[in-house]
């Protein structure tokens, strides 16, 4: 197989790292994400009242053709550039799989035909599960 037969070939990782399934915990945009407080009135400002449906909305408005999931975003970008608690990312970003490594075999995985990739975003607990099968045992 050549380099460019092989989905993985720019890839730190093999499929085997990331074929079954795998749950990443509470890293999805929850009701509990933390927002910032303003110290002097003891509220959260109004950029930073979100609900998950309205993450979850913004993330379906990206216009990609790969799924996209809610993540939460820090405080530090709320407060500086006045910013919803949450941003839009692929199912498969480094913030939600842990790693750049990860991220880089679930998108070959995912862009290759020899893959089957699903995921399930558990917006309740925060957890993204991901399951990669070979095309063939799906």
């Amino acid at each position: 197989m050549t380099s460019d037969d092989d989905p993985f070939h720019d890839c730190e990782l093999d499929p085997e790292a990331i074929l079954g399934t795998h749950t990443f915990e509470g890293v999805l945009f929850t009701d509990e994400t933390e927002t910032p407080v303003n110290v002097l009135t003891g509220e959260t400002p109004a950029h930073s009242q979100a609900t998950v449906e309205e993450a979850k909305e913004f993330a379906a408005s990206i216009d990609t053709e790969t799924p996209q999931i809610a993540l939460p975003a820090s405080v530090e970008s709320q407060v500086e550039t006045q910013s919803k608690p949450y941003t839009a990312a692929a199912f498969f970003h480094f913030k939600a799989t842990g790693s750049l490594e990860r991220h880089r075999a679930y998108h070959a995985a995912y862009e290759a035909d020899a893959f089957a990739v699903d995921f399930e975003a558990d917006y309740a607990s925060g957890d993204l599960t991901i399951t990669v099968e070979r095309a063939d045992e799906s």
